[in-house]
């Protein structure tokens, strides 16, 4: 399988922002979709954005209007921009790649292994 690497996660207090990036360890020429999970302690899974290969963004509601994905083609690179932050938003944040057509989330995609994103005082 194809290893994403997610960078910029960290602790920032309530209101701060941060910027999640994430880059495949190589190149990729089938994309169908991609997007950002998050897993916080004592919880499953849940996928907070997602970005068609058409360039259509959702969002799941605990973070709309706060967050934005968006991807840079030429540089093989997404990103989740993150602001408002809150402390429910504390979790390790995943970027993942649908790469086969079996849809977003699929253990055959592609996936990193996380970054830490601490939302404290």
């Amino acid at each position: 399988q194809v290893q994403l690497v997610e960078s910029g996660g960290g602790l920032v207090q309530p209101g701060g922002s941060l910027t999640l990036s994430c880059v495949p360890s190589r190149s990729i020429t089938s994309i169908y979709a991609m997007g950002w999970y998050r897993q916080a302690p004592g919880k499953q899974r849940e996928l907070v954005a997602l970005i068609s290969n058409a360039g259509t963004a959702n969002y799941a509601d605990p973070v709309k209007g706060r967050f934005t994905i968006s991807r840079d083609i030429d540089k093989n690179t997404m990103f989740l921009q993150m602001n408002s932050l809150k402390p429910e938003d504390t979790a390790v944040y995943y970027c993942n790649a649908d790469t086969e057509g079996y849809g977003l989330g699929s253990e055959s995609g592609a996936w990193g292994q996380g970054t830490q994103v601490t939302v404290s005082t």
